[in-house]
């Protein structure tokens, strides 16, 4: 009986033992699951990524591409108004290549500002790097150690206020040959390529100022303009890089060949006129001279910076590109203004008149400084016609929360300093050319293109604002002081103010389609102009 019993008792512990332990492991669980729910639910979840900004309905492999037209500033604008919330950022696909389109003051703060440092690089070109160096020039080259120096060496040594007060007397002489010639014209009638005149004459003032008294040696002022008009067109110019990278390489094509034949010939022209000129600078160095030109400060400050011969050349290549354009074309869109608005320049003219010493022959950089209508004049003009309307573009290096929205690391960043220069939220009467609006009791009175109020963002603001802006404004002031003191204007023939043509041509800068042609008369001279020559006079 006992073994009986005993044989039983193992019976069942070797049968129900599996058993227990399964229904352990089935209630166990159902036990725990209220507080594992409790736990998951107060544990911090993954976030959520946020969405891309808002775009327009794309088309396979090209995007958006056939959505930006011969002037994309304005198309861009007008897609940004019907697809972005509040006309601010807008994400579109040209060709493979996503772009943010920023056409807000709020998102340029962000950009420029609040994550300027996630958006300080610049886009990789095939183009530029071709052109300039490896894109090593301040205004083209990555963000990085190398950009911090160069730029450090041009604000600190190159362009600051009291580098460019130093060229008065270089800007003064080279106002009075303008003049000079403006006068030849005006005594006998004739007419005035007032584009081609300033445009040259912004030309020689980054010469001077770039290479000395010597520019004009040999013809070198006019051989920098014509490379700097081949540059600009290549550089704004269609490159199948800029929008499918890596494409032409792999399929070899024959457009990409062509550009690449026309940049290699540019190149080396740029790099032949730089080394003659540096060269000539080394050979007279320790030499006493009149003046000391960018090229002889980087080469006192070379080997400090540690910057190569060819970063000298590519520098000094953006002083050009950043420089000639940019004075030319805000002068000549000054007087096309003032021509349209013709109280508006006699209000100018008399204040410059009444502002200068009886019997002086030209405005002087010292005679400036209480011409505020002057100054507001320059405002409205860089408002309503920034010569960049485009700034040249950033990069992300890193995803990047704006607004609401992803921002991708890598995407390539437009900022239209155009729309936002325009923005009727911002700006009374926006299509307007009020200067009156930057007066003293003006809706626009304080706001300035420092960098610091992002509705007027011509040079563009944060780490990649142009440095340039205090010559740009020197070089402005004084030729346009001179122009209203020393001519009346008129327009040829028996042309109306309403019959100027505002089209405009786009490219890297945005210039008027037609040139701007008038006659000049001499102030305080009431003899009538003879009869105009045929075509114009091109100084």
């Amino acid at each position: 009986m006992a073994a009986h019993m005993d044989l039983v008792y193992q019976f069942t512990d070797a049968t129900t033992a599996p058993l227990a332990q399964r229904l352990l492991l089935f209630i166990l669980p159902l036990m725990l699951l209220p507080l594992l729910l409790h736990i998951a639910s107060r544990s911090p979840k993954p976030p959520k990524k946020k969405p891309l900004p808002p775009s327009p309905p794309a088309l396979p492999l090209i995007g958006h591409l056939l959505l930006v037209g011969d002037h994309p500033h304005v198309s861009l604008r007008d897609l940004a108004a019907k697809h972005s919330r509040s006309g601010g950022l807008m994400l579109l696909r040209l060709g493979a290549v996503p772009n943010l389109v920023v056409s807000s003051p709020g998102a340029a703060r962000a950009v420029m500002r609040t994550h300027d440092h996630v958006f300080a690089s610049r886009p990789a070109s095939t183009v530029v790097d071709g052109l300039v160096y490896g894109s090593s020039s301040v205004a083209f080259a990555p963000y990085g150690d190398y950009w911090r120096q160069a730029r450090k060496l041009v604000t600190t040594h190159l362009l600051t206020v009291r580098k460019v007060q130093a060229y008065h007397v270089a800007r003064q002489e080279e106002v009075r040959l303008v003049i000079a010639k403006i006068r030849e014209a005006a005594t006998i009638g004739a007419e005035v390529d007032i584009s081609e005149t300033m445009n040259a004459f912004a030309n020689d003032i980054i010469c001077r100022a770039v290479c000395g008294k010597f520019f004009r040696a040999e013809g070198r002022n006019k051989l920098f303009r014509e490379l700097n008009h081949v540059t600009t067109a290549l550089i704004a110019g269609f490159n199948l890089e800029d929008y499918f990278p890596g494409l032409a390489n792999s399929v070899g094509l024959l457009f990409t060949r062509f550009m690449n034949g026309k940049v290699n010939q540019t190149h080396k022209k740029w790099d032949k006129l730089l080394e003659e000129i540096i060269g000539d600078h080394e050979k007279r160095k320790g030499s006493e001279q009149e003046e000391s030109d960018f090229i002889d400060v980087m080469l006192s400050v070379q080997e400090e910076y540690g910057i190569t011969r060819d970063h000298m050349k590519a520098i000094l290549m953006d002083m050009f590109e950043a420089g000639t354009a940019t004075s030319s074309l805000v002068l000549e869109f000054a007087m096309v203004e003032l021509l349209r608005n013709p109280h508006l320049m006699a209000k100018l003219q008399a204040e410059v008149r009444k502002k200068m010493p009886k019997g002086q022959e030209m405005v002087k950089e010292e005679n400036l400084a209480g011409m505020v209508y002057l100054r507001a004049v320059v405002k409205e003009t860089l408002r309503l016609h920034p010569p960049v309307p485009l700034l040249v573009p950033h990069r992300s290096m890193a995803d990047c929360d704006i607004d609401g929205y992803t921002i991708p690391s890598g995407t390539r960043v437009i900022i239209n300093s155009w729309a936002i220069c325009r923005d009727p939220k911002s700006w009374e009467m926006a299509e307007e050319f009020m200067p009156e609006r930057f007066m003293d009791g003006g809706s626009a009175a304080g706001i300035d293109f420092k960098g610091n109020d992002f509705q007027f963002t011509p040079f563009g603001a944060g780490r990649r604002m142009c440095p340039g802006v205090n010559f740009g404004l020197a070089t402005i002031n004084i030729m346009l002081a001179n122009l209203m003191y020393c001519f009346d204007w008129t327009l040829p023939g028996a042309m109306k103010k309403e019959d100027i043509n505002m089209a405009e041509v786009f490219g890297l800068t945005v210039h008027r389609k037609e040139k701007l042609i008038l006659v000049p008369k001499l102030h305080g001279t009431s003899a009538q102009p003879m009869k105009p020559e045929a075509g114009a006079i091109k100084l």
